[in-house]
């Protein structure tokens, strides 16, 4: 969401506005070096400053004195290390994604070795049945010949029951009378 109106003049204002060279940390010097430091410069423009104003407000020029430098050996000494640490961290977990990588490829390797030896004992089984059902295949056609007589046998039973039937029914008839 930008910004508008007397908010976007303070962020303006607020980004222009110059830091002051000493209130940068710059260094990676403990807290209390950075104290002293701070003490020993304050101490020397004191010092630099004349003692006497006797100029009757008219203000005296001091010598502009730079910060001091931070350390640049030290500070790429510390930047040195920290990408160090960066890069040891970053190959390491590299490292560690490729380890798990060839571990789950063994065991996919290990699972396909398990599937091939089951598709081979279902092949070799399927080839006994299929044995099995060609021996058993004679037997078999016995049985649907057996199966297609006896169907015959009992339409013809069926046939005789019904013309014994109907003989009792003429016999009956003849009977009467």
């Amino acid at each position: 969401m930008a910004a508008s109106g007397d908010e976007a003049a303070a962020m303006e204002s607020i980004s222009k506005a110059s830091v002051p060279p000493t209130a940068l940390n710059l260094t990676a010097e403990p807290e209390h070096k950075r104290e002293a430091a701070t003490n020993d410069a304050t101490e020397n423009q004191k010092a630099k400053r004349p003692s006497n104003n006797n100029d009757g407000g008219v203000e005296t020029a001091e010598e502009a004195t730079e910060p001091a430098e931070p350390d640049i050996n030290e500070l790429c000494r510390d930047m040195f290390d920290k990408m160090s640490v960066f890069l040891q961290g970053e190959l390491t977990a590299t490292c560690e994604d490729y380890k798990l990588l060839e571990n789950m490829n063994k065991l996919t390797s290990l699972k396909y070795m398990e599937m091939k030896d089951i598709s081979i004992n279902i092949s070799r089984n399927l080839q006994d049945l299929n044995q099995k059902y060609a021996s058993l295949q004679p037997y078999l056609d016995q049985i649907n010949q057996i199966e297609e007589q006896v169907t015959a046998l009992e339409q013809a039973a069926y046939k005789l029951d019904t013309y014994s039937k109907k003989l009792e029914a003429k016999f009956k008839k003849l009977e009467k009378r």
